[in-house]
């Protein structure tokens, strides 16, 4: 099977465009966070949602924790998709999917430790997929994403292999690990923002060579 591509901290209609003809399933628009590189205006985040095609999704990435909150900033924005990024109350997921049926809900696994694999029971009912990533959401200033630093790679293939829904791996990707990526975790998709970036800017020539690793990873581990 393919590996997903999702490249985030979308920040214009430009980084958009690049990003869709690089190949990416799908983008990241940032919204506000207490920390970490690519918030946008709620305004913009709309607008690049508003012209990208199908099949691309489009994620908003949200701090919001409250089901209404949630479902008021989707409203705002438009997105295909909801990328919960706080280990949120699971009554306010449940909540999430009977006030945002219309919208795939993503909820972000932060791997401190092996008790990441805990949460996998406590959202399956209520999302359509997880995304693994290296924040610490238990910080004095919490990180909900962007720390540009990879997490313990054995946690996050038990993870896949426990979890029924698609699991998105982020934290740390670059066109030079990626592929050790792909074959120790065998995630659906993979997500990234600093790794195709030069100077906080969407590297075209980064972007390629990200791309292609992850076809040549996927030749290697695609059964004979």
């Amino acid at each position: 099977m393919r590996t997903r591509i999702k490249i985030c901290c979308i920040a214009s209609p430009d980084e958009a465009r690049m990003a869709i003809n690089a190949g990416a399933d799908a983008l990241g628009l940032v919204a506000r966070m207490p920390s970490g590189p690519g918030p946008i205006a709620d305004e913009l985040i709309a607008s690049i949602a508003a012209m990208v095609p199908p099949p691309v999704s489009t994620f908003l990435l949200t701090s919001e924790t409250r089901a209404a909150d949630i479902a008021d900033h989707i409203g705002a924005t438009n997105p295909t998709t909801v990328q919960i990024v706080s280990h949120i109350d699971p009554a306010e997921s449940l909540r999430l999917a009977r006030l945002a049926p219309h919208v795939r809900r993503v909820q972000v696994i932060h791997v401190e430790g092996e008790d990441a694999l805990d949460l996998i029971p406590r959202y399956s009912p209520h999302v359509h997929a997880f995304l693994l990533d290296s924040g610490r959401p238990g910080a004095v200033v919490p990180e909900l994403g962007g720390t540009g630093r990879a997490h313990d790679w054995a946690i996050s293939a038990r993870f896949v292999q426990a979890s029924k829904r698609p699991v998105f791996l982020a934290g740390g990707l670059n066109p030079s690990n990626v592929g050790d990526a792909i074959r120790q975790v065998r995630p659906y998709a993979l997500d990234l923002c600093s790794g195709v970036r030069s100077d906080g800017v969407l590297d075209q020539e980064k972007l390629a060579s990200f791309v292609e690793a992850v076809r040549i990873a996927d030749a290697a581990t695609s059964p004979t």
